[in-house]
């Protein structure tokens, strides 16, 4: 059962009102450090403070001292797309990179496209990397070619090869040791808060894990019941401490935006929680994701937000925040500082997307989830005859998210103007997108596709 933190009240509001001057972003203070740190994989049950078993002692204290969201959103269930939403502010099919991105490729985040780091650069902000980068591995798509003043990590997933462990564009390893990413990745970030003092800083931690294949430090591995899996998420939640304890020593605690969370679902291992789908699904279990954030003195201790967000709301958050300039390219995600502060239960904002690939599979809107279409087998199963391919539904689907988290009970029959509503505004917002999307979206709708069961994978129809 999920162990609920305490809800906003009536009488956090009022003090919160009251508080207001402390709790705004005010341009007229020193610009704030950042931190954000993203997990791989890690699933929305997967945290002490979402339901799980394993112990996150550190995670669980920042929730308790910060917010904790229970509706935010990745813009995509795999790797690479998901990253470019997070440090651009707009959806992967909008940037080109719709698709996980291997060593053999020889592409990666456009120039066209600003960082959060390229952002705060002309802030005066330091800015490092330390992880998993996966937006491309040749030199002009590392890091330190887009914001980021140096990067320590692997420039992909754990699982490829060459696995190589990179210091700024040098390789210093060729195979990089599992068992010790995760206490070199802190022991980085260490470094970089300390010598940043002085100044602004943005620390970018992508963290590896848990991603397979796992690996622990001798002093974590075989010590959780929930096996490696619980071992590598254990040792995450203390790199978490080793960082908040770093910032508290140094006098930064109430200087600094921290913010963690994953970039999709859990794969093999791991746990959704309560929703429907794994890592490389539209259900909500391949991309909700826990999203916890601390900020002494400008965001309440314990809330609960319920609020509808995601990763594409990160860069407009903080360039509000920092006083940043923001980019030039139009952005979809929206400030969310009324959400982490506490002023607000919801905001007012345009439908999200669940994109895979260049493929629209589902929307939301307020506390509605609109399926039209899915894939003709299951994620990571054998291709069948003729490859994996996007269907349309022959019906569309609605969830009421507030009362079916789990996907489990279709109500479009019973709102046929909800529906028709979000499939005009889905046909409104599609058509500013790129043509590949517009493309696969009309491809999608022409193919002729069998009457299923709801929630099923389509079939296509048979001569």
């Amino acid at each position: 059962m999920i162990r609920a933190m305490p809800s906003l009240t009536r009488r956090d509001l009022f003090k919160s009102t009251l508080a207001a001057p402390l709790l705004a972003p005010a341009a007229t203070t020193k610009p704030p450090n950042i931190v954000l740190i993203y997990c791989d994989d890690l699933g929305y049950g997967d945290l002490g403070c979402y339901g799980s078993a394993i112990k996150t002692p550190n995670l669980d204290r920042m929730a308790a001292e910060g917010v904790r969201f229970t509706q935010f959103y990745s813009a995509n269930p795999v790797c690479s797309p998901s990253r470019a939403a997070l440090l651009t502010g707009r959806y992967p099919t909008r940037v080109s990179v719709p698709r996980v991105l291997f060593p053999t490729d020889k592409t990666g985040l456009p120039d066209s496209e600003t960082t959060i780091a390229q952002m705060l650069k002309p802030q005066g902000y330091k800015t490092m990397c330390i992880g998993k980068w996966h937006l491309g591995h040749l030199p002009q798509f590392l890091p330190t070619n887009r914001g980021f003043d140096n990067y320590f990590g692997i420039p992909y997933s754990n699982d490829m090869s060459p696995r190589w462990l990179m210091q700024d564009t040098q390789v210093i390893e060729q195979q990089a040791t599992l068992e010790t990413l995760t206490p070199r990745y802190t022991e980085q970030a260490v470094q970089f808060i300390e010598r940043s003092q002085g100044n602004p800083f943005f620390l970018y931690m992508p963290h590896t894990y848990p991603h397979i294949p796992l690996g622990a430090s001798p002093k974590f591995r075989g010590k959780s019941p929930q096996g490696i899996y619980g071992d590598v998420v254990q040792e995450l939640d203390w790199s978490v401490g080793q960082i908040l304890d770093t910032l508290k020593k140094r006098n930064l605690d109430r200087d600094t935006l921290v913010m963690f969370s994953s970039d999709n679902g859990p794969w093999f291992q791991g746990s959704p929680g309560k929703l429907r789908g794994r890592k490389g699904m539209t259900w909500e279990g391949g991309v909700r994701e826990p999203f916890i954030a601390r900020f002494p003195g400008r965001i309440p201790r314990g809330i609960t937000q319920a609020g509808v967000s995601g990763t594409i709301d990160i860069l407009p958050t903080i360039a509000q925040m920092c006083g940043a300039s923001k980019p030039a390219q139009p952005l979809d995600g929206i400030d969310i500082w009324p959400l982490l502060s506490g002023r607000t239960q919801t905001l007012d904002r345009e439908m999200l997307l669940y994109f895979d690939d260049w493929n629209i599979q589902c929307a939301r809107w307020g506390k509605w989830k609109l399926h039209v279409a899915r894939y003709n087998n299951v994620t990571y199963s054998p291709a069948p005859s003729g490859g994996r391919v996007n269907l349309p539904l022959v019906q569309p689907e609605l969830y009421d998210l507030t009362t079916d988290v789990d996907e489990s009970f279709d109500c479009a029959a019973e709102n046929p103007e909800v529906v028709k509503q979000m499939l005009a505004r889905l046909d409104r917002m599609l058509a500013t997108f790129p043509p590949e999307v517009t493309q696969a979206w009309a491809a999608t709708k022409a193919r002729q596709v069998a009457p299923t069961a709801t929630g099923a994978v389509p079939r296509v129809k048979s001569n």
